[in-house]
Order: C-alpha cells, then sequence, then structure tokens
C-alpha cells in the first residue's frame, strides 16, 4: 500500500471532485424523474424511454472523451502540453459528427424509435412528445462534456461540477414551472420538462466557453486550435479511441436492448417505472465509485508518463493500494444503496403497489452487484484502459454483454416466463462476472502500451 498522504489526498480530491459532478448531474435526472413521476406514473416510464437515447449518446461522449483523457493524460505526466489541444479537436469531430447522427435520427424517426422500446400506447405517447423537443439538447450535450471531460486529463475538475451545479438548479425551477403550469405558465407536462433540460443545456455550454476563454491557462483552447490541428495525433487517437467507441457504443445500444426486454414483458406497465426509479438511484449512490475510476484514469496516464523508462515498478503499488479502495467502496455503496430503498418508495408515493414492490426488488439486486462493478469498471476504466489496453476491454466487456447478459434475460422474460427480478438480474449479472477476469488482467501488467510520440 501507498503510505504517501499526499497521494491519498490528491487522489480524494480528484474522486471527490468528479463524484460531486456525477451526483449533480444525475440529480438533474432525478429532480426530472421525481417531478415526472408525481405528474403521472405514464410520463415517467415515457421519459424514461427516451433517457435510453441520451445514455446511448453520453456512453459515446464518454468513449470519446476517455481516448482524450488517456493520451492526453500521458502526454501531461511527461510534460508536454502541445500535442493536448489536437487530441481534443480530434475527439470533438468524432463526437459532434456522432451526436450529429443521433440528433437527426431522433428527428426523422421518433415513433419508429419509441415503438421499439414499449407496446403501451399511452407511454409511447408520452415518450414521443418529450424526444421531439429533447434531441435538440443532443449536440449541445456532446460538445459540453467532451469539452470539460478533456481538461480531466490535465487535473481541472472544477469546471464540471460548476456546469452541473448550474444545470440543477435552472432544470429544478424550470421543470417546477412548466410541468405542472406555475406562475401563470401553462402545465406542459413531459414537453416542460424536455423545454427545461434544452434551456439547462444551452447555459452548460455558455458556462465552458466562458471558462476556456477567461479561466483555462494551461492549454489556452480557442476554435483555431481545435479546427486547425496537427493531423499526426489523429492515427494515435483513432487508434487509442475506437476500441473504447465500440464498447460504449454497444454498451448505450445494450442499455436499449435491455429496457426493449423490460419494455415488452407482459408486466411492463410497473416494470418500467420501477427500472427507472431503481437505475436513476444507483445511478446517484453509485457516483464515488465511478468518481474514483475517472479519477483513477487521470493518475494512472500521469504515472505511466512519469514512469516511461519503467512503467511496471512505477505503477505496481498504485494498483495494489486502488484495487483495494475499490473494494472497499464498492461495499459501502452496496450498504447505502439497500437503505435507500425504504426512503425511496416514500418519495414515489404514487407507484401502485406491484411496481413499488418491484422497485424494493430491482434495487437489493444492484446493491448486491454494484460491489463487482465498483471493483471491475474502476479497474478496468482507471487501468486497463488508462494504460491503453482498449482491445481488451472491448472483447471482455462485448462478450458478457452480447453473449451471456442478454440472451439470459431474452430467454428468463420470454421463453421461461420468470419474475421481473430475474430478468432484471440476468441484465446486470456481468457486474459479478467480470471480476475475475479484470482481476487477473490487471495482474499480469500486460495492458501497459506505448500510446505517445
Amino acid at each position: 500500500m501507498i503510505r504517501d498522504k499526499n497521494f491519498y489526498k490528491s487522489f480524494a480530491i480528484l474522486t471527490l471532485s468528479i463524484a460531486l459532478q456525477n451526483l449533480l448531474t444525475y440529480s438533474v435526472n432525478l429532480a426530472d424523474n421525481i417531478m415526472i413521476g408525481r405528474y403521472s406514473q405514464d410520463a415517467l416510464s415515457g421519459v424514461s424511454l427516451c433517457n435510453q437515447f441520451q445514455f446511448f449518446l453520453q456512453m459515446l461522449v464518454v468513449g470519446v472523451s476517455e481516448g482524450i483523457v488517456v493520451l492526453g493524460a500521458r502526454y501531461w505526466g511527461k510534460k508536454e502540453i502541445r500535442p493536448i489541444p489536437s487530441i481534443i479537436g480530434c475527439g470533438l469531430r468524432f463526437g459532434g459528427g456522432l451526436a450529429l447522427l443521433l440528433f437527426l435520427a431522433a428527428l426523422i424517426f421518433p415513433r419508429q424509435l419509441i415503438g421499439v422500446m414499449t407496446n403501451d400506447a399511452a407511454v409511447a405517447k408520452e415518450a414521443l412528445q418529450y424526444l421531439q423537443i429533447i434531441c435538440f439538447t443532443y449536440i449541445l450535450f456532446a460538445i459540453t462534456n467532451m469539452l470539460a471531460s478533456s481538461l480531466r486529463s490535465i487535473g481541472i475538475v472544477k469546471i464540471g461540477y460548476i456546469i452541473a451545479g448550474s444545470t440543477l438548479c435552472i432544470n429544478i425551477v424550470l421543470n417546477y414551472i412548466l410541468i405542472y403550469g406555475h406562475f401563470g405558465a401553462p402545465a406542459l407536462g413531459v414537453r416542460g420538462a424536455a423545454i427545461a433540460t434544452l434551456v439547462s443545456r444551452t447555459v452548460e455550454l455558455l458556462i465552458v466557453i466562458w471558462f476556456l476563454k477567461f479561466r483555462e491557462h494551461t492549454l489556452n483552447l480557442n476554435v483555431k486550435k481545435l479546427i486547425f490541428i496537427d493531423k499526426q495525433y489523429m492515427p494515435d487517437y483513432v487508434r487509442i479511441s475506437l476500441p473504447l467507441l465500440i464498447t460504449q457504443a454497444l454498451w448505450g445500444v445494450n442499455s436499449i436492448a435491455q429496457t426493449a426486454i423490460i419494455g415488452n414483458m407482459q408486466d411492463s406497465a410497473s416494470v418500467l417505472p420501477a427500472n427507472s426509479i431503481s437505475v436513476i438511484v444507483y445511478q446517484i449512490i453509485s457516483v464515488i465509485g465511478y468518481g474514483a475510476a475517472s479519477a483513477a484514469a487521470i493518475i494512472t496516464g500521469k504515472t505511466l508518463g512519469e514512469h516511461e523508462s519503467d512503467p511496471i515498478n512505477g505503477v505496481k503499488p498504485l494498483l495494489h493500494t486502488l484495487q483495494i479502495l475499490f473494494l472497499m467502496i464498492g461495499v459501502i455503496t452496496g450498504i447505502v444503496l439497500y437503505l435507500s430503498q425504504w426512503p425511496i418508495l416514500m418519495i414515489y408515493n404514487t407507484l401502485t403497489p406491484r411496481a413499488a414492490e418491484l422497485t424494493r426488488q430491482f434495487i437489493i439486486v444492484l446493491a448486491i452487484t454494484t460491489v463487482g462493478t465498483c471493483y471491475q469498471m474502476a479497474t478496468d476504466s482507471g487501468f486497463l484502459r488508462a494504460g491503453g489496453d482498449t482491445k481488451f476491454s472491448m472483447k471482455n466487456n462485448n462478450i458478457w454483454t452480447w453473449l451471456i447478459c442478454l440472451p439470459c434475460a431474452y430467454l428468463s422474460a420470454f421463453v421461461f416466463k420468470f419474475p421481473p427480478v430475474v430478468v432484471f438480474f440476468c441484465l446486470k449479472m456481468d457486474q459479478i462476472g467480470k471480476c475475475p477476469i479484470v482481476y487477473l488482467r490487471a495482474k499480469s501488467f500486460k495492458w501497459i502500451h506505448q500510446v505517445t510520440r
């Protein structure tokens, strides 16, 4: 174990800063979830369906951003700042293009996209109203989050929670006014929630632009640097990011497939809101685990850049220490998640008894699997991907998703007619199953690759 107190202080600051950003970001979704849930159960289910497209976009943005962080942190460790703006410019090209494609798909084919995920006409109607407005946030969201995530590669994390905090405040106020029709405004329901989010996303982007122009003085990013990039770094970025992008894109598709399985079950009117509530509660409570993973990736990349001559001995104490911390965070997260079921059901007091019982069962499943998530996800993102081992990560994640979890869930739901909680566990069991595989890969140190010039 590392005994340097400064290390733990730096790791804690990074973890808590990123966790705070994630907490505020997910709190926006939770605020939407609670306010829409108190408006009507069908509206909650409809918004949760549309959020799968938002989640898919978020996964694409994560894939693009992780490639930037892997390369950027390594150059930062080598004390070479000049290549980083070109790497960020590469990422913006990919991420912006993907966001544009998703926006056009949602704008042109909204009914077809919604129809894939539910057979309930009332839920589909609410989802369609929401999607036709929320799709205009996709490009704004992608640019904002790629720029904010890129700054993490050089240790700048505060802008993330400044953005998320402002969004949370704006979103809650506008939701209150527009969903229910307060202060003389019309009661717009799900359309009001979508308009509130669109305004929030616009403000986010303006804050990032202001920060880059007036507060960030290390990279000195501007439009010219991001457009006229040094193209020699493009192949490096593609080599690192493409497996990450494929992994995250397929994970986003997996989330849509999971919702399609749940949304087409016989008891979908109760299963959909239970899934929506349990997942957003999990996202809120697990922010420390995800923050630790992002912090580990930054520190690992920087450490590898500083110890290019002997990377294994340079990173070995870090690997041992952080894996133990990941497990501790997982156990604590699981306990908190389990205890959350009672206050959550008190908040969502409009649920039917069946939906409330399924929510409780789903939260218990997540309380168990989150121990595995906090270990394997953090080790994968914090070490394997940060070390450039993105192809292994792609293979491991996609084998579990497409060859094990989804087939088992499909058979459980539609062939064997198992209870919804069994189907839900099948969708989440990879979080436990990937642990020994990731552990052995990390222990081998085969994940350390040369990624910089």
